[in-house]
């Protein structure tokens, strides 16, 4: 019932199969999905790419994510409005890949430029994401904050719009879909912990070590993103 893919982007195809399996009824409402680590094993992808995949579908109201028991075909019979551009997007572990590689070098020439007023502008960000941090909106607002406020420190324009431009496709039904899953007041306190590391090793205007923290704080967010939908815990690909 299930074929194996071949790359592009993978988690749209996996959608698409999945999405014509419920449509022609060989996956029933009710029905329980195979397990995660299953999925990935049948379509020869790896699990945060299922993931991303099922998410698509949520959104879509094709299935029903439930923590901790499972992801179950729907009983919505209207058919759904496809929530993915028609251009081959990218996906939330591909953003934030990118985020990684792009964030940490910024962050490495940050801290060759700092000054006292981009440190306390990056410490504004900070109290305004501590205090913040039982608001989902407010979190995020803070969030973008504190990554464009390093931008900022360089002064460089095209690097500005281009971290707000990239942190900004996270703004989409389904990223915040995947966010309602997984976000929380204590997955925002990680994030501000990781933040406060950022600023203090671009303080002591130390480039390696405020890249590494960069690295760290976004290879951090993408793991807290690919907990598992299932009972059993998650575990690297």
């Amino acid at each position: 019932m299930f074929m194996a893919l071949e790359p592009r982007r993978l988690y749209r195809q996996v959608a698409e199969q999945i999405r014509a399996l419920i449509d022609c009824g060989e996956l029933p409402a009710g029905e329980r999905l195979p397990a995660e680590r299953e999925l990935a094993e049948r379509f020869g992808v790896s699990r945060p790419t299922v993931r991303e995949a099922l998410i698509v579908l949520e959104v879509e109201g094709r299935v029903q994510i439930r923590m901790g028991s499972g992801v179950y075909i729907s009983g919505n019979t209207h058919p759904a409005i496809p929530v993915l551009p028609d251009d081959d997007s990218e996906g939330p572990f591909e953003i934030l890949q990118a985020r990684c590689i792009v964030e940490g070098a910024i962050a490495e020439e940050a801290a060759r430029c700092a000054t006292p007023e981009g440190i306390a502008k990056l410490d504004a960000m900070l109290r305004q994401m501590e205090e913040g941090l039982d608001v989902p909106a407010r979190a995020l607002a803070s969030d973008r904050g504190f990554h464009t406020a390093i931008t900022d420190i360089i002064g460089n324009g095209a690097l500005n719009r281009f971290t707000g431009f990239i942190y900004d496709s996270r703004m989409s039904p389904y990223f915040e879909k995947l966010a309602s899953h997984f976000e929380s007041v204590g997955s925002w306190g990680h994030a501000l912990a990781e933040h406060r590391a950022i600023r203090d090793a671009i303080a002591a205007k130390d480039p390696a070590a405020a890249r590494e923290a960069m690295r760290r704080h976004l290879t951090l967010s993408q793991k807290r993103f690919s907990e598992s939908f299932g009972e059993e815990p998650a575990r690297e690909d």
